[in-house]
C-alpha cells in the first residue's frame, strides 16, 4: 500500500511540475472513448486575462471558520502549459476534507507536493482556495488540449495540493476534467466528482471490483449516508452487488432508495451485535475509521480473497506531527503490520485514497446518464454564504453533499 501511495505522491509532483509525458492511462472498459488530455512540458501563456482579478473565498492562515475571507482581487488563473484549461465555475461542493484542510490537516505533505524542492517561502500556499469539486464551462484551452474546447460543459475534482474551486475561475489539467453528464444541472453535477472518484479509488483501484466480478458479492458500507457512502452504494448496486448499509435510522429511507438491500441502524444497538446474525461479507468499505477496524474485519469471509478498505488513514496526520520522513516511516510500519496481521487471518487489509481522474469521470458520467448513479444533495448555499456551508459540513451526519452555487441559476 505504501508503494501505491508513493506512486500517488510521485504522480502529484509530476502533475505539479507538468513533466508527465505520454498518453492517458489505458482504457478501463472496451470501447471507452479516449482523447489526448496531457502532453510534454512546455512553458507557454495563452490567457487573455493575465494580470486581471476575480472573486474567490480564501484563507490566509489555518484555523477555525473565521479564517475564511472573501477576496474580490484574487489573481485570475493563467495557462502556462499546453495541457491546461481554464474553467468558469458554475457550482462547487464541499467535503469533510475541505473543513480539515481549513484547520491545517495535511499541510506538511501538501506543501511538499506543491513545492518539492522547498524553494518557496514558509507560507507560500497562502492565500489558499479550498474546495475540490466543480461543474462549469471551459473558457480557455492550452495549445495541446485535444478533447475539449471553449464552451464545453465539464466537471472535475481537483487534487488537494492545487488551488481549489471556491472561485469564479479555476485552472485544471486536461487529465482531471471530463464532460459533464448531460442529464445533470451544474448544481447537481458539482456534488459528484470527489465522492464518486473516492469510492471508485477504494472499490476499483484498491479492491479490484468491476462490472464483471461484482455481481452477487456481499458488500458492507459503513458510514453509508454521506457523500462517499451514497456514491459507493449506487456504484456497487449498478454492478449487481448485495449491499448492506450502516447509517442512522433517519437516513434509512435515503440509502434504501439508492438501492441498499439491508440497512443497519448503528443507534439501535451496536453494529457488531447486529452483524452477528448476518452472513459474512466479501468486501467492507469503512468511511468512519476510529476503532471500527478493531472488530469489523471479523465479518469478512476468511480465506476467500475478502477485503477491508478504509478511507480514514493516518498518513497525513503522521506527517503533520512527525515530518515527512518520520511520518512516512511510521505510516509504513502501521500499514505493514496490519496487512500481515490480517493476512494471517485470511483477509486483506487495505487503505484507499482519492485519486483525481478525468477518464474515470468519463465512465461515471455514462453511469449517471444511464440513470444508475444520481446526485444526493443535502443543502445548496449561494456563493456569498460559503462560511455557513463550511459549518454545515463541520457538523457531520451529512445526508449527501453540500453544494455551493457560484453562478446563480437562470
Amino acid at each position: 500500500m505504501i508503494s501505491g501511495f508513493s506512486m500517488l505522491v510521485s504522480r502529484r509532483s509530476s502533475d505539479m511540475l507538468n513533466t508527465l509525458k505520454g498518453s492517458v492511462r489505458s482504457r478501463l472498459f472496451r470501447g471507452h472513448k479516449e482523447c489526448r488530455r496531457i502532453h510534454q512540458k512546455q512553458d507557454i501563456c495563452t490567457s487573455s486575462r493575465k494580470n486581471t482579478v476575480m472573486p474567490a473565498w480564501v484563507i490566509d492562515q489555518y484555523g477555525s471558520n473565521d479564517v475564511l475571507r472573501f477576496n474580490k482581487n484574487t489573481m485570475f488563473p493563467v495557462i502556462k502549459y499546453p495541457n491546461e484549461v481554464v474553467v468558469k465555475v458554475h457550482a462547487a461542493s464541499l467535503n469533510p476534507l475541505d473543513v480539515n484542510m481549513r484547520s491545517g490537516y495535511g499541510a506538511t505533505s501538501l506543501k511538499m507536493t506543491r513545492d518539492p524542492l522547498s524553494m518557496s517561502d514558509k507560507n507560500s500556499e497562502f492565500p489558499l482556495v479550498l474546495g475540490r469539486d466543480l461543474s462549469g464551462v471551459i473558457m480557455e484551452c492550452g495549445l495541446d488540449v485535444g478533447c475539449f474546447k471553449p464552451g464545453d460543459e465539464v466537471w472535475a475534482a481537483l487534487p488537494p495540493w492545487k488551488q481549489g474551486t471556491l472561485s469564479e475561475f479555476v485552472l485544471a489539467s486536461g487529465n482531471e476534467v471530463s464532460l459533464k453528464p448531460k442529464s445533470l444541472s451544474h448544481t447537481e453535477a458539482a456534488s459528484l466528482p470527489y465522492v464518486t472518484l473516492t469510492a471508485w479509488a477504494a472499490l476499483v483501484n484498491t479492491c479490484g471490483l468491476n462490472e464483471s466480478n461484482c455481481r452477487g458479492k456481499r458488500i458492507l458500507i459503513y458510514g453509508a449516508s454521506g457523500g462517499v457512502g451514497t456514491a459507493a452504494i449506487q456504484l456497487t448496486k449498478a454492478w449487481g452487488a448485495h449491499v448492506t448499509a450502516v447509517c442512522s435510522q433517519d437516513a434509512s429511507a435515503l440509502v434504501k432508495d439508492l438501492g441498499a438491500d439491508h440497512v443497519i441502524d448503528y443507534k439501535l444497538r451496536t453494529v457488531e451485535q447486529q452483524l452477528k446474525s448476518s452472513e459474512l461479507f466479501d468486501l467492507i468499505l469503512d468511511n468512519v475509521g476510529g476503532s471500527t477496524e478493531n472488530w469489523i474485519l471479523n465479518y469478512l469471509k476468511p480465506w476467500s480473497g475478502a477485503k477491508y478498505v478504509t478511507l480514514v488513514t493516518p498518513f497525513l496526520l503522521n506527517t503533520d506531527q512527525l515530518g515527512i520522513a518520520d511520518g512516512m516511516l511510521r505510516t509504513g510500519m502501521t500499514v505493514g503490520s496490519k496487512v500481515i496481521k490480517h493476512l494471517c487471518k485470511g483477509v486483506h487489509y487495505r487503505w484507499g485514497f482519492f485519486s483525481p481522474s478525468g477518464p474515470t469521470l468519463d465512465i461515471i458520467a455514462e453511469l449517471v446518464d444511464a440513470g444508475k448513479i444520481r446526485p444526493v444533495i443535502d443543502e445548496v448555499f449561494p456563493f456569498s454564504e460559503v462560511p455557513k456551508a463550511f459549518l454545515k459540513v463541520q457538523k457531520g451526519h451529512a445526508r449527501g453533499k453540500t453544494v455551493i452555487r457560484v453562478v446563480d441559476a437562470k
